[in-house]
């Protein structure tokens, strides 16, 4: 055994997370199989071929701590030296197989035979989709775009936030830090902030400060966001809505509003705090789909709604501020109604629900769904973002009560083309469960509490304090929400 050595270029950067059971399956049995090995010409010693690394490591430890010949004398399958990417790419293949291999040490390992490769080949330099085929000849499939994503990490992330990535960050946290870089470059540069080059030395920056083994979002976003607000002197909540409206792949078109009235909803707020929200249609249009324009008197309302204290804005509140719950307190039902279907409203266009949510201001809670989350929404979340969107789509639909209010009533709200319209028809709860993502009510607190930031969580807070103060409201005055007219009763 002392003649045989570690791979230099091991894939695992980090020790393997079933080293202890590892080893103690071969301190019981010794080894299921034996090691590959390959020599390089000229090299007296032998090199592990085909994975193992893990393996050989822990026989070395077991024979400097009990002596025994059994873990020093091993069975070995000796392959002939081909090239030097030849054998990283078997131990790639092996780790794939085996799994555990953390999407870093993939990436990395990935890039190293790419620059292999190129000194073998005499190429200065392969492109992604050379490297696929190559790749592919060699019995290693992986498409270009997971090479495109991995060049990424190790390019661009790696040099400045190497604890997330070491700590276990994907590809999907991955795909939606570069979502947000893309979508914030193209509004620095949109807005004319600098070029190319401040932009990057910004965001490197920011990662950062931000690095950490349990990296989150969340705090990078609403940095960029309180950045370029900075830079652009402009309100950080039309920064957070133009942020959204890009990585929706929405148009993003501002409506000029007189300054008194923003900042009368838009509050100054320190780096890394939530900022105030306001009304949706007074700022910008992100749907394709017109949203209803709000009466002058639903204007005053959704004004006195907002807290006037500063601090209250921004600090973030395990309950609905008093100073809402107060205000809810004094309105009446069709005031009630008009807010719930604006907080609704603004909930769900942060998260491509916007086109969903219709008013309903004579009936029922002011708002209804108008059908199930797209599919071309749908399609393209990873897991855990779905998870989300669809957790909140069924807050939404429990809020304006579509599966509990009479159908006949519904109906002539609904297109009778839409899934929501057909399932209701039908009383067919599978049609709607088979195309809105169900989860286990035990999974709703990490699906969708944990995740939503700070201003969405209020804003769930507030529809669902809405709902109760509508509903208490309705109970005691005798008011049939899903009644007749209620200009008859």
């Amino acid at each position: 055994m002392t003649r045989i050595r570690q791979y230099d270029r091991n894939p695992r950067r980090q020790q393997n997370p079933e080293y202890d059971r590892i080893k103690a399956s071969i301190r019981a049995g010794g080894l299921d199989q034996p090691l590959v090995l390959t020599q390089e010409p000229g090299s007296t010693d032998y090199v592990l071929h085909t994975g193992g690394n893990t393996r050989l490591r822990i026989l070395k430890e077991l024979y400097e701590e009990t002596a025994d010949d059994r873990y020093y004398w091993v069975d070995c399958v000796i392959r002939a030296w081909s090239q030097e990417s030849t054998v990283l790419l078997a131990h790639l293949r092996e780790n794939e197989l085996r799994g555990g291999l953390s999407f870093i040490d993939r990436a990395h390992a990935v890039f190293d035979v790419k620059s292999l490769l190129e000194a073998e080949l005499s190429i200065e330099t392969v492109s992604q989709r050379q490297l696929e085929t190559l790749f592919r000849e060699r019995g290693f499939n992986l498409s270009h775009s997971t090479i495109s994503r991995m060049g990424y990490a190790v390019h661009t992330l790696w040099p400045v936030m190497p604890k997330a990535l070491s700590g276990g960050l994907g590809r999907p946290q991955i795909e939606k830090i570069r979502s947000l870089e893309r979508a914030a470059r193209h509004i620095w540069l949109h807005r004319e902030l600098g070029d190319d080059s401040v932009f990057d030395t910004v965001f490197a920056e920011l990662c950062r400060r931000y690095d950490s083994a349990d990296w989150d979002i969340q705090p990078l976003r609403t940095a960029l966001q309180y950045e370029i607000a900075v830079e652009s002197e402009q309100s950080e909540h039309i920064i957070h809505l133009e942020i959204e409206a890009h990585l929706a792949g929405r148009p993003f078109d501002l409506v000029a509003i007189p300054d008194d009235d923003i900042d009368a909803a838009c509050h100054d707020s320190e780096p890394g705090k939530p900022v105030a929200s306001v009304e949706g249609p007074q700022l910008a249009s992100l749907s394709s789909k017109p949203r209803p324009q709000h009466t002058s008197r639903e204007r005053e309302e959704a004004e006195a709604e907002e807290p006037n204290d500063a601090s209250s804005q921004n600090t973030a509140m395990s309950t609905v501020p008093t100073g809402v719950a107060r205000d809810l307190g004094a309105m009446d039902v069709p005031a009630l109604r008009s807010h719930l279907h604006a907080t609704a409203t603004r909930l769900a266009e942060h998260h491509g629900l916007g086109g969903c949510v219709s008013p309903l201001p004579d009936h029922g809670l002011g708002f209804i769904l108008a059908d199930v989350p797209p599919a071309e929404l749908t399609e393209t979340l990873d897991q855990e973002m779905l998870g989300l969107v669809s957790s909140l789509w069924w807050q939404l639909a429990a809020c304006s009560e579509v599966t509990a209010a009479p159908v006949d009533m519904l109906l002539d709200y609904l297109d009778e083309s839409s899934i929501l319209h057909q399932a209701l028809v039908a009383h067919d709860a599978e049609l709607l469960f088979s195309n809105v993502w169900t989860l286990d009510p035990g999974h709703i607190g990490c699906q969708l509490w944990q995740r939503l930031n700070p201003e969405d969580w209020q804003l769930l807070l507030q529809m669902m304090e809405t709902y109760r103060v509508l509903k208490a409201q309705a109970l005691e005055t005798g008011l049939q929400l899903w009644g007749a007219e209620e200009g008859d009763n």
